[in-house]
């Protein structure tokens, strides 16, 4: 099995993986087995409302889908209840690689968010790729106190809970990535839940809470508008989108995640379990293929977000191991299941 180290270090480079075994033409013919497909038009059903990130990338890929595949690919939002709703709408399709999921990092948060869940988390979705890798920072209002991590840190320290931090709310994937942040940094802070990530934002730019950790692409405005200073990002590298941010390792912290990368938030693609191995091959090379375009990657670059594109089996193996990482979290920070 890949490392994550090795996985994240794939996705987050781009790199083309199996495009050169399956030739374009190879998109129109398959396998025996998978001729007839596609065979009508395919859905990607969004476990979130639309506008946000899973939604945006799905809603890019989808026309070049359609071009590589030659059948029309739509789009269709079914949010609620952590994304569970829409996800047990493709556990139950019809194994045919004509619906598909595009699920994110928080599918890995599942078993600790809920007593039960109405599909099989290990065994409802074969994994097809993930679409894109975006890093998550850690930030505070420009007139915050604490001019790097190492401050926030030890003024954690000094007062245990007195910093607060806000989340989209209980057992979401910024309270997963705050709570790993503090058990790495041997603080505690007090969490603040709001109704989305956006509204947290929205809370430590009028100084109502002190600090937020989210994905880079769903704040940028406010950071290059310089309204939020962020202390560190995920990521082996810094991000060419703010070059001048540490990582988590550089600024002191090297045991937040895999050799301290800290968490990277991820979208990608999923069909339900029992589509065919030849189905999986020709969604993987379609989707690798359209990230590889120059106006995928520029618009990938926007959200301060990589292409990712790696093979089904690495995806699973992500899956796999992230699933096992966030139990220690919940265990530790007080996350119960509904």
């Amino acid at each position: 099995m890949l490392s994550r180290r090795n996985i994240l270090r794939a996705g987050l480079a781009a790199m083309p993986l199996t495009l050169g075994a399956l030739p374009r033409s190879g998109l129109a013919q398959g396998s025996q087995a998978g001729e007839a497909w596609p065979s009508r038009p395919l859905r990607i059903v969004v476990a979130w409302a639309p506008g946000g990130a899973v939604d945006t990338i799905a809603r890019r890929l989808a026309p070049k889908l359609s071009e590589s595949l030659g059948r029309p690919v739509v789009v269709e939002n079914k949010s609620g209840a952590t994304g569970t709703i829409g996800a047990a709408d493709v556990a139950r399709a019809t194994p045919d690689g004509h619906t598909l999921l595009a699920m994110d990092n928080t599918y890995a948060m599942l078993p600790y968010l809920f007593q039960r869940l109405p599909f099989d988390h290990a065994k409802a979705f074969r994994p097809v790729t993930v679409s894109a890798f975006s890093p998550v920072m850690i930030a505070v209002h420009r007139d915050a106190p604490w001019r790097d991590l190492a401050a926030l840190i030890a003024a954690a320290k000094r007062e245990p809970e007195r910093i607060t931090y806000g989340t989209g709310g209980i057992g979401s994937a910024p309270h997963f990535a705050t709570a790993a942040f503090a058990q790495a940094a041997g603080i505690q802070m007090l969490h603040v839940p709001f109704r989305g990530a956006g509204e947290a934002v929205t809370n430590v730019l009028s100084r109502q809470v002190d600090v937020v950790m989210v994905s880079l692409g769903s704040a940028l405005g406010h950071v290059q508008g310089g309204l939020l200073r962020v202390l560190a990002m995920s990521g082996a590298e810094r991000t060419p989108v703010l070059p001048q941010v540490p990582t988590f390792k550089e600024a002191g912290l090297a045991n937040l995640g895999p050799n301290g990368t800290g968490v990277v938030n991820w979208s990608g693609i999923a069909a339900p379990a029992g589509t065919p191995d030849s189905v999986v091959a020709r969604l993987h090379a379609a989707v690798a293929e359209a990230l590889e375009a120059q106006d995928m990657r520029d618009f990938l670059a926007s959200l301060a977000s990589s292409p990712g594109g790696m093979p089904p089996a690495a995806f699973a193996a992500l899956l796999a191991e992230e699933t096992a990482l966030w139990r220690n979290v919940a265990a530790t920070s007080g996350i119960e299941r509904q």
